[in-house]
């Protein structure tokens, strides 16, 4: 069956020949793995892809040419310096829209697609003046992060607002079942895209990369959490429990360090005297993550699903990745997460959030060979067959088609069918 999926992908190259896209993210886009993967499924399905996106180095290009997608650089250190007055971070917000919207204004484009909610401003000017289809892409419940929350004349300006622009969006994605249903109901009215964030296929074979990085035996068991170290991640469960987890078990956090974060993990690590029982390692090119994950040998979600409905009804990369790579996931009750883990058993849903409790928890699993080895068979299983880019790119472009005129009206629906 991937094998077929493949084969359409492939063969979907003349659908939007010639027609182009202009994408517009307000952070590196090379960093995205989400938005990348979309530009470079539209590429390969015909389309000329060019990112607006907003860098904060001074020494980057303006312009430049990766993997035959065109970026466009907005320069603005300022925008990576948190604002904790609010004016200040508003009129950082106005600046930045107004220069995306000049930027996008100068490129030619059959269709705009924004990332998150702070870009669509720009991104809905620039399509109303150009008269082109709009798509809104939300790699995460919009307006639900708390630094938002906790200004509540703002929030709820910053709704209507949303709700205008969304409703007036020709296409609207996300990336789990419960945030498509929020956003059709809270903001839409109209029919939201599921596409969830899942890599492209590849076998990944095992490797001991992370034992060897850090000088470990190989009798050392791993539990790996990977992606970005910030606030909304509850890491901070993860150090306390270390103190309680067996002497042969270690927990790595893989990812780009977000301050002040990355500083406080540190500062307890010591307190705690944890050091050699927790492990900051820096991000790995994305291109060579699997490898990474695939040394490990239990997979962390274990994100705080109090902290905002976008954390309790997140489907992040990392859950998907861990499957890909083979690891069994050790999850906290996160809504998605806990039923595909249940529905297809990919790994154990530890709904407590205490310490002793949690580290308990990842004693017993990561020990029990027999258990390991059937919940990574399953989750071999579950990335091959259905969880992989190759099969969920096709709502991607089931979606451009009913925005574009394709080459065929009828192009992509034979291909479809072909591939189930």
């Amino acid at each position: 069956m991937l094998s077929e999926a493949q084969d359409v992908a492939a063969g979907l190259s003349p659908l939007f020949q010639g027609q182009r896209v202009v994408m517009l993210r307000f952070a590196p886009a090379r960093g995205d793995a989400r938005l990348w993967r979309t530009a470079t499924a539209l590429k390969e399905a015909g389309l000329q892809v060019t990112i607006v996106d907003v860098v904060g180095s001074r020494s980057s290009p303006h312009e430049e040419i990766h993997q035959g997608i065109r970026l466009k650089h907005i320069v603005m250190p300022a925008w990576f310096i948190p604002a904790r007055f609010k004016p200040w971070f508003l009129v950082k917000l106005l600046r930045i829209n107004v220069l995306s919207t000049l930027h996008l204004l100068r490129e030619e484009a059959d269709i705009y697609h924004s990332f998150v909610e702070h870009a669509l401003p720009a991104a809905y000017v620039a399509a109303r003046l150009r008269r082109k289809p709009l798509i809104f892409d939300s790699p995460e419940l919009p307006l639900a992060d708390r630094a938002v929350q906790r200004w509540p004349r703002l929030l709820a300006i910053a709704r209507r607002v949303l709700s205008y622009l969304v409703r007036r969006s020709q296409g609207v994605i996300a990336v789990s079942p419960p945030i498509v249903s929020l956003i059709e109901r809270e903001y839409g009215g109209q029919r939201v895209t599921l596409l969830r964030n899942v890599p492209p296929y590849h076998q990944v074979a095992r490797t001991n990369l992370l034992r060897e990085k850090l000088g470990l035996s190989n009798a050392t068991r791993i539990a790996l959490y990977q992606g970005n170290l910030q606030e909304n991640r509850g890491l901070d469960l993860l150090v306390r429990a270390a103190p309680f987890l067996e002497p042969d078990v270690v927990i790595v956090m893989l990812g780009a360090a977000r301050e002040p974060t990355h500083q406080k993990l540190q500062k307890l690590i010591a307190e705690l005297g944890v050091e050699q029982r927790v492990k900051l390692l820096p991000p790995v090119p994305y291109e060579e993550l699997l490898a990474w994950t695939a040394s490990a040998d239990l997979g962390l979600t274990l994100l705080p699903p109090d902290y905002s409905l976008s954390i309790r009804y997140c489907l992040p990369n990392k859950f998907f990745e861990y499957l890909m790579a083979g690891l069994p996931v050790l999850s906290s009750q996160l809504d998605v997460i806990a039923e595909l883990i249940q529905a297809h058993e990919l790994g154990v849903v530890e709904p407590s959030r205490d310490p002793a409790t949690v580290a308990t928890t990842i004693n017993r699993v990561i020990h029990d060979q027999k258990a390991l080895e059937r919940m990574r068979e399953h989750a071999l299983e579950i990335a091959r067959r259905e969880f992989n880019w190759n099969r969920e790119q096709f709502h991607l472009f089931e979606l451009y088609q009913a925005l574009l005129p394709a080459r065929s009206a009828s192009a992509l629906a034979p291909q479809r069918e072909g591939s189930l």
